[in-house]
Parts: C-alpha cells; structure tokens; sequence
C-alpha cells in the first residue's frame, strides 16, 4: 500500500497513490503480509495475550488492515472503525486504550469524534489524531479538542509504535494506580467497618465499669466482654494481614460453621448491650445439629451486623434469633425485630453501599453504610443469599441462608 498525497489529507486506494515515500515500503510489506493471512477488513484477530485495546478509526478499508496488522504484531487487540458513527458504538462496546482517529472523514470527521465522545463527561482514554495536514492551526485545534498526540501521513512504522506504546503505558500505569487506590480505599472501609462493632462493646463495657455503674458481681462478665472484643479486633486484624478484604474470601471445603453455636455467641456478646437498650431477646435454636460451609468467624461477622442494626434502629422492642431449615441443602439464620422496619421507597437500595437503613436515625458517627452491602457480598462468596422481608405486625426480618456444611 502506498500513501497519497500529503495535502489531500486522507489516505487513498492503491491505485491512485505516487511513487512511495519514505517508509511506505514497510506498510505496502506489511499490507502483503495481511493478505496472504487472509485477514479482511471487518475483521482482526485478537492477541492471545494483548498489550492494550486500540480502536483504529479510518474510512479506507486498505488503512485499517495495514495499521492494525502492524499493531497486532505488537501484541495489540485491535478494534476497527470505517466511520465516526461506528467508532461512537465500537468505542461505547469495547472500551478501548488507546484511539487512533483519522481526522479528515465523510460524515462525521475526526473533532466530530472527539466532541461526541467528550459530550458526557471528560475523556480518559488518550486519542492519538492521524493526519495529513501540517498546519500549525489545526493541531492547536486538535489539542483543545482533547487529542493529547499527533501523527501525520506519511509516517514510519516505528513512529506510530513508539507513539502507541508511550501513551499506552501512560494508560495502563493510570488505571493501575486508580485500581491500588480504589482497593485501598475499600479496604480502609472494610477494617474499620469490621473494628468497629468489637470496639463499641470494649467501650460500652469499659464506660460501666469507669462509671461505677454495674452491680459487682457483673464486673467479671465485663471485663470478660473487653478481653473477648479486644481479641475479635486482632482476630479480624489478622484476617485482613492475610487476604485483600473479606468480600473476595472464598469458601473452602472444610470451613464449617454450628448455627446453634452462633446464637449462643450472639447472645453471650451483646445480652448486657441488649439490656442496656431495653431490648428483649429470644432464641430458637435449629432443631437438632446444623452446620454451615463457612467461616465461623465470617458467620458472626455478618450477623452481628445484623444484630448491632436492631440495637441500633429498634431499640425498646424486642429480637428474634432464630434457626431452621431453609431450601433442600441449606439453613437459615434468622434475625428480627419490632422496630419500624424498612420503608419501602428504601428496600430497593437495601443492599447498595453506603446507604443507610433510616435516614433520619440518630447517628452515632461510626456508620458508613456498608454493612449490609458487605454481609450480603460475604454470604454470596459462600454459596448464599442474604434478604430482608417485612414482618407480620411490625419490624423488620433478615434471613441469612447458607448450604449445608458436606
């Protein structure tokens, strides 16, 4: 394939291009080697292992072939585009790297492009703009347009690979980042939403005992209570120490957790809280041996959440702990009570990050919202489900369902 004229702003067909210019002979090599692959132009083969995704936007059907196989030797996916309508679909489909836009096309040409592309926000893939034109006006345009590089026609192969491969990286190295900070900021969420829940009993307890409030023979459950919280901080320290966050755990075939057990440990760690806020318990136990396939310290960590949120939003009534056979190869933990449920404008969010049960509840500053996201997030990687259903009469029920422990 051979490159027109530089002032026409476009490449051409074949058969109408003068004599190649400098470096042509490696594309028109290039374009031989397509041919004899069989590729066409709707149509690129993807790298088993690719470098980045590149959208290549060009109306001449003999440009895309060349461009993309010499990215495709490079490691490249790459996606073609013969117009500006099909690079807005491709583009919206693919989510590419890179964009390498023709400027001069029918329709919609390449600052068309760039103005639909920018009209929903700013551009976070780096467009590359192909041209043949040199006018210093043009490319100031270009620029302001968003484009952050240029290549003009005629050009080296070496050219336009050094281009991609720089802009590429700068990509690459940009997500990467944004990903590390995401996950960190996650992951920031997760610790302290989990230390959270051990923390306010140490200082629940701590407070009573400072303040003379307890009568003597509970001091000992107290201090009990202090030590055992302070120990589930470390345990979840630990846990974190060793895995990314608990919402990318995965089961294993021997984790094992006894709902009975469970119960009794909800009760034992928040019976005085409980009290405190005036709260009634009752417990029904499963009827008979019922394990669970998950982590016993995962278990209580989502119901406690659940838990914690009564005391919090049903404070006076009165909360269900429960157990029971759920669907062939599953049980189900139970917890509910007698407070003023959830709105129903607001049960379509239930479970979405950082949304809260009651807007207009007391906040105590220590809730960020995720509880509920995470619990549901956690029980899924274990092979369940996690719901809310209202209750007869009043309040608010939770059913955590897991399969049956082998």
């Amino acid at each position: 394939m051979r490159i027109e004229d530089v002032s026409k702003a476009r490449l051409e067909s074949p058969q109408t291009t003068p004599a190649p210019a400098r470096g042509e002979h490696l594309l028109s090599d290039l374009a031989q080697a397509t041919q004899a692959l069989g590729s066409d132009t709707g149509r690129m083969t993807i790298a088993a292992t690719s470098m980045g995704r590149i959208l290549v936007v060009d109306d001449q059907a003999a440009n895309l072939r060349v461009v993309g196989m010499l990215l495709q030797r490079q490691g490249y996916e790459v996606i073609p585009a013969s117009s500006g309508d099909e690079a807005l679909a491709r583009y919206a489909e693919s989510e590419p790297d890179l964009i390498l836009l023709d400027v001069m096309m029918p329709g919609m040409d390449g600052f068309d492009v760039m103005n639909a592309l920018r009209a929903n926000g700013p551009l976070k893939v780096p467009v590359v703009f192909v041209t043949a034109a040199h006018d210093r006006d043009l490319l100031l345009r270009a620029f302001d347009a968003g484009v952050v590089d240029y290549v003009t026609k005629p050009f080296l192969p070496e050219e336009l690979l050094a281009r991609v491969n720089a802009h590429i990286g700068l990509k690459l190295a940009r997500d990467r980042l944004e990903r590390v900070a995401r996950e960190r900021e996650e992951l920031v969420n997760l610790v302290a939403h989990d230390l959270k829940n051990p923390l306010t009993s140490v200082l629940f307890a701590s407070d009573l005992l400072r303040a003379g409030g307890c009568r003597p023979e509970r001091v000992p459950r107290y201090l009990q209570m202090i030590h055992e919280s302070a120990d589930d901080a470390l345990g979840y320290i630990r846990h974190y120490l060793e895995s990314s966050s608990a919402g990318k755990r995965e089961a294993g075939g021997d984790e094992r957790a006894d709902l009975g057990q469970t119960l009794q440990w909800l009760v034992h760690r928040y019976e005085m809280q409980l009290e405190a806020r005036g709260i009634r318990i009752e417990v029904v136990p499963p009827p008979g041996p019922a394990e669970v396939a998950i982590d016993p310290r995962v278990l209580r960590q989502v119901s406690e959440n659940l838990v914690t949120n009564a005391m919090k939003y049903a404070p006076g009534s009165e909360l269900l702990l429960a157990a029971r056979p759920g669907a062939p190869g599953f049980w189900q933990l139970i917890v509910a009570d007698r407070g003023p449920g959830i709105p129903a404008a607001r049960q379509r969010e239930l479970f979405k990050p950082f949304v809260r049960l009651h807007e207009d509840a007391v906040d105590d500053g220590l809730s960020n919202g995720l509880g509920l996201s995470l619990a549901r997030q956690i029980v899924a990687n274990f092979g369940g489900q996690l719901w809310y259903e209202d209750r007869r009469h009043g309040g608010a029920r939770f059913i955590v369902e897991l399969p049956e422990a082998p």
